[in-house]
């Protein structure tokens, strides 16, 4: 069977031997392997998926969990406000520290209200324009050393504490942003779509679909007691299975990159899982996971810790599995008589590059990300094995090196994957060939001569 798809001839094809041969390459899809490789794959990808279905049948939320607010953080009624009104004002004059400054400025709080009695405050009022009191106006103080400083006419995101004095009901808990952030989407999402066109609009689907199954799936079958990894496995597979067909196709390319996503995915949730029991991770290291373990006890945090791992290397191995299937197909059409082992050398010189990038980036990603809780680290002057025993940053450390590990693993595991299917393909086309006997071959000479006189 020889490869289609490819768009028109650009020269002779190779006959039984191969002399002659040239293809044309990156303009489309790559050449279909044969009825009997396309079967060996669908059984063992097509028990995968319906694995996968029965899970989301099964592990699908009837419903949220009854949940009564307790004002705490991101558990509080929130409303969007207008600052309608700044009036600077004297911070002694509205007692803005509500303490009795001493003088002593050698502490952050003795600083903090000696400037607060000598500045100038602001009193904001600000109008709330959504939920039942919308119009309602309230007041608030903008101290000087404050980080946010509120302007006239800025949208703000405000708490609502319905068992508090009616004067002291609101408070601005943030700034609104959604016009800068919807702005920066539609720029993202107008990028993808110039630049990748048809396969750029199914990205964007594909990451619309990773998004509902991550908000009505995962999410509320974690809230619902389910187990943690084992929704994280459920909703990742789909995604998965969305995500790259959707955006790839449905070829036998894609489905190589598939199983290499997942292989390099069971090797991280064995890892995971290991490493998170031998370092005794609980996952409960910052104020939210502590809400979310008060409010749901029954949720199990580590396991909620191992979830997240998964989920967050799913999207970088795509890409790198996506990558190596399509670098040893290339390879396969630019010489044909190449063996399995030809291709994975080859391939594998392109995916230790990949490897040199994507390890760096996601190791400099965190570093970044953390950059504020290494800074007070580096204020007291903590040494590394302090700052890496800590729970706080020993999770991100086993979420960052689980991750790289499967990731590096899945470049040799998809590349001997699609070396081995290619060139098990190729051989089974090849003998075909010798047993379809002369005729076949006078066959295939017609065939290519008369593609020669069509040229």
């Amino acid at each position: 069977m020889t490869g289609t798809g490819h768009g028109p001839d650009h020269g002779p094809r190779a006959g039984a031997g191969g002399h002659g041969h040239t293809h044309t390459h990156g303009h489309g899809p790559a050449a279909p392997v044969s009825r009997h490789l396309r079967k060996v794959i669908a059984a063992v990808l097509i028990p995968f998926t319906a694995a996968v279905v029965v899970g989301l049948v099964v592990l699908w939320p009837s419903g949220g969990p009854p949940h009564k607010r307790t004002g705490v953080g991101f558990d509080q009624q929130r409303q969007q406000a207008t600052v309608t009104k700044l009036v600077e004002v004297s911070c002694s004059s509205v007692n803005a520290s509500g303490e009795t400054p001493t003088g002593d400025t050698s502490t952050a709080e003795g600083n903090s209200a000696v400037q607060e009695a000598n500045g100038t405050c602001k009193t904001a009022t600000i109008r709330v324009d959504t939920g039942k009191d919308k119009g309602r106006t309230f007041t608030e103080i903008v101290q000087p050393d404050q980080s946010r400083q509120l302007h006239e006419g800025e949208r703000v995101v405000v708490a609502y504490e319905p068992s508090a004095p009616k004067d002291l009901q609101y408070s601005v808990a943030d700034v609104n942003r959604r016009f800068p952030m919807g702005l920066l989407a539609g720029i993202f999402a107008l990028a993808v779509v110039v630049v990748g066109r048809l396969r750029g609009v199914m990205a964007l689907v594909a990451l619309a679909i990773s998004f509902m199954v991550l908000n009505f799936f995962i999410l509320p079958a974690i809230l619902q007691g389910a187990n943690p990894l084992l929704v994280a496995v459920v909703g990742s597979s789909a995604i998965m299975l969305i995500a790259l067909y959707m955006c790839h196709g449905l070829s036998a390319r894609t489905s190589v990159a598939v199983l290499g996503t997942l292989a390099s995915l069971l090797l991280i949730g064995i890892l995971g899982s290991q490493f998170i029991g031998w370092a005794a991770l609980t996952g409960d290291t910052d104020d939210n996971t502590g809400l979310i373990h008060g409010l749901y006890p029954s949720i199990d945090m580590s396991g909620l810790l191992l979830a997240g791992v998964i989920i967050g290397s799913l999207g970088v191995l795509d890409d790198v599995t996506v990558t190596q299937t399509s670098a040893v197909w290339e390879l396969h059409e630019a010489n044909p008589s190449m063996g399995w082992r030809g291709l994975y050398r080859a391939a594998i010189r392109i995916g230790r590059d990949h490897i040199a990038s994507v390890v760096n980036t996601l190791v400099l990603a965190y570093a970044g990300a953390a950059l504020p809780l290494l800074l007070l680290f580096s204020i007291a002057q903590s040494g590394v094995g302090t700052v890496a025993n800590s729970e706080l940053v020993a999770e991100e450390i086993v979420r960052t090196l689980v991750g790289s590990i499967g990731l590096v693993a899945s470049v040799p595991i998809t590349t001997a994957l699609a070396a081995l299917v290619v060139s098990a393909d190729r051989r089974r086309q090849q003998t075909e060939t010798a047993t379809a006997g002369p005729a076949a071959a006078a066959g295939a000479a017609a065939s290519r001569g008369g593609r020669r006189r069509k040229r």
